[in-house]
């Protein structure tokens, strides 16, 4: 999210992500920064931890550096239908404030454009529903391509996040305790730490 700065559309961009299995969210803050609105989030700040980078050229980076290739949500000459681009990469979605989109600077530095076709006078969709729309689109793609059909986190990764979600206070205690999780049996218990 590029300078997203109203609460409400932020918050509900989190729990679209949490509805379409995104781990991690992105953020370029607006000048004046932009909190949740808990009762629009439903929680989903629990699962959906945000990274806040200080400009669009570092989140770029750091995207790229982990694999992603950038997609720009825009309503401009170059973009492709959202149905069209090949969601099952790893990707980041870039979505703009609500009032002038994405900015110039995300707009050259992305891979691809696209856009949520539109048949009447406005030119765009709410933030968040249009990235809702773009996320339910990359599920489809990946559930017919058969990705939801096992884990694909790394056995670790795997480990942690579903011991993070399942005990989310415990995990922050032995975060600040800097102290290991323990593992979980297929039940979601924790096996004796005292082996």
């Amino acid at each position: 999210m590029e300078r997203v700065n109203k609460s409400h559309n932020f918050s509900a961009i989190l729990r679209n992500c949490d509805a379409a299995g995104v781990l991690d969210a992105h953020l370029v803050p607006p000048d004046a920064g932009v909190g949740v609105h808990h009762q629009i989030a439903a929680g989903a700040t629990r699962w959906v931890p945000v990274t806040r980078h200080a400009s669009t050229e570092a989140a770029f980076e750091a995207l790229r550096a982990s694999g992603f290739r950038m997609l720009a949500a825009h309503p401009g000459p170059e973009a492709v239908d959202y149905r069209e681009a090949d969601l099952t990469r790893p990707t980041c979605l870039v979505m703009g404030a609500e009032l002038h989109g994405v900015s110039d600077e995300a707009l050259s530095l992305a891979d691809q454009h696209i856009v949520v076709p539109m048949e009447g006078f406005v030119r765009s969709l709410n933030v968040s529903v249009a990235t809702a729309l773009i996320l339910t689109e990359a599920r489809h793609q990946r559930a017919s391509a058969g990705m939801y059909e096992s884990p694909r986190l790394p056995t670790e990764e795997f480990d942690r996040t579903l011991f993070e979600w399942a005990y989310p206070r415990e995990a922050k205690r032995r975060r600040d305790d800097r102290t290991p999780y323990p593992s979980l049996d297929e039940e979601g218990r924790w096996v004796d730490e005292r082996g």
